[in-house]
């Protein structure tokens, strides 16, 4: 079995693959002030909660964009399964052409592009990624990367509006049934989603110009289910893309 640990600017997601499909995921808050021994009881106790056979495990891998927790969380796996984990990065075999992989490239949307291009390999494929940051990564069909966008996510975005105004409430995100609020909570739901959905289908087209094609474009991340509806240009909506990715990458190392 394969343990997989995909750690965000928000959540680290911890999940457990048995050969044919994810079969358990855990979600921990990010959080840069806890120490390794703290982690190793919070992942302990949640693999005991659901109780996973640990043995069966023997594999391992990492993903990160926050370098100051990839050393616990790998040291963690490694002292809970006793496997060494594989950590994502550039040097490692992905399916992509290595050359063109930007140095600054996160290893979550390594693991994007990579999924992409293996389960559409004669399509130009688009990313979109809707987490704390709302990502546009774009591959072309012979494994060429050819560029990233990035945004504010969802989230992100409400939350700003909320801490830096002093009337705005925090809102749930949801589709709302007018672009035209008539009070606080349908406002900031009108401009979130459908600006946001606004935004994503003018990047399409903007990169499908910039390209001279048109792309196939996957969406992923916590809130694509949540927005799919209001963008007709959404391919294919799949939440464990970017753990696919991490199995992916496993495989082919």
């Amino acid at each position: 079995m394969l343990i997989a640990a995909d750690i965000g600017n928000t959540n680290i997601v911890l999940a457990l693959h048995d050969g044919t499909s994810w079969v358990r995921t855990w979600r921990v808050y990010s959080d840069q002030r806890k120490t390794g021994d703290e982690y190793y009881v919070i992942f302990r106790s949640l693999l005991e909660d659901r109780d996973v056979d640990i043995s069966r495990v023997d594999r391992a891998i990492v993903s990160s964009v926050v370098p100051n927790l990839t050393t616990s969380v790998q040291r963690n796996l490694k002292r809970l399964f006793d496997v060494e984990p594989l950590v994502v990065s550039h040097s490692l075999k992905t399916g992509l052409k290595r050359d063109t992989i930007p140095s600054e490239l996160g290893s979550d949307l390594l693991c994007n592009l990579a999924y992409a291009h293996h389960t559409h390999p004669d399509d130009d494929v688009m990313v979109v990624d809707f987490g704390t940051a709302l990502t546009f990564s774009t591959v072309r069909r012979d494994g060429g990367v050819a560029g990233v966008a990035i945004a504010p996510g969802l989230i992100t975005g409400v939350n700003a509006l909320f801490g830096s105004t002093a009337q705005l409430p925090q809102t749930e995100l949801r589709i709302p049934d007018t672009a035209l609020g008539r009070n606080s909570e349908e406002s900031i739901r009108a401009g979130m989603m459908y600006g946001y959905a606004g935004l994503v289908s003018a990047m399409i087209e903007t990169s499908e110009k910039e390209l001279g094609c048109r792309l196939f474009v996957m969406a992923t991340g916590g809130l694509c289910r949540t927005i799919e509806p209001l963008i007709p240009r959404l391919d294919s909506v799949d939440k464990w893309h970017t753990l696919n990715g991490l199995k992916l990458i496993s495989d082919l190392n």
